[in-house]
């Protein structure tokens, strides 16, 4: 006995589209103020520093979906700080929909932890982004607990390895090209012991306001170089025309005219 296939079938048969009933907002707030000022430095921040280039999104507090069932469970995944490269800066996003970024994850992932969400972070979350995310460097840090900063780094096996600081307890992302560093300060009137990029060169990576202050310092600096450069022209010209009316009066006592001359 046999059975016939009926090719109609098998010619109309499509795979099942992903979801497009998603949810942004659990309304769920940040851990505190300063978690809130903590993120968005880091996304101000490396906005300022890549203002030139428009290949890379970077963004807080907004819904990662990657699966059809982790939709079903809602289950949000929403990391405080994470930044994909070589995508288009342009698009306008509610969140990261991986389907719709053609499978493309998150390329560096920073968790702000708190006391109650600390064991998630280094544990369900640390290996939901190394096992499904392949997220290339995760950090960690609390913006109360100055000592908290940790990380690691994907290895060639796909697993996490820790990252060891340098002499300063800075991090280095591999993926960006920074240092994940803490220094303090008061921003949005708020002091603390703050998470912040620096270069290759150990230089802090600047928010756009505190970019715009060294500009208008260096400005400054450079209208008083100017200011100085001319004074010192101007002296130079008072001695000069000093020097030469001595000379003359010198001439005028030996009989000689200086104006003929």
């Amino acid at each position: 006995m046999t059975t016939e296939t009926n090719p109609a079938a098998i010619v109309d048969w499509e795979p099942p589209m992903p979801p497009t009933d998603l949810i942004f907002d659990d309304g769920e707030p940040l851990e505190s103020n300063r978690h809130r000022i903590a993120m968005n430095v880091l996304i101000r921040s490396l906005q300022q520093a890549w203002a030139d280039r428009n290949d890379f999104f970077t963004g807080g507090n907004m819904f990662i979906y990657y699966s059809s069932t982790q939709v079903r469970n809602r289950d949000f995944r929403g990391p405080d700080f994470f930044a994909v490269l070589n995508v288009d800066g342009n698009n306008s996003r509610q969140g990261w929909v991986v389907w719709e970024e053609n499978g493309r994850y998150p390329d560096v992932i920073v968790e702000l932890m708190s006391p109650s969400t600390a064991a998630i972070d280094k544990g369900i979350k640390k290996n939901l982004y190394e096992q499904t995310f392949r997220t290339s460097d995760y950090f960690v840090y609390d913006p109360f607990d100055p000592n908290s900063l940790q990380g690691w780094h994907l290895d060639d096996n796909q697993q996490y390895q820790p990252l060891t600081p340098n002499d300063r307890g800075w991090l280095w992302s591999k993926r960006l090209g920074l240092w994940l560093g803490t220094i303090e300060g008061t921003i949005d009137r708020e002091t603390a012991i703050w998470l912040r990029f620096y270069d290759v060169a150990g230089n802090l990576v600047l928010l756009p306001e505190e970019a715009a202050i060294a500009q208008a310092e260096a400005a400054a600096i450079q209208v008083e170089a100017a200011v100085a450069q001319v004074e010192v022209a101007v002296a130079q010209a008072e001695v000069a025309v000093a020097q030469a009316a001595r000379l003359a009066a010198r001439l005028r006592e030996l009989g000689e005219n200086p104006d003929i001359l």
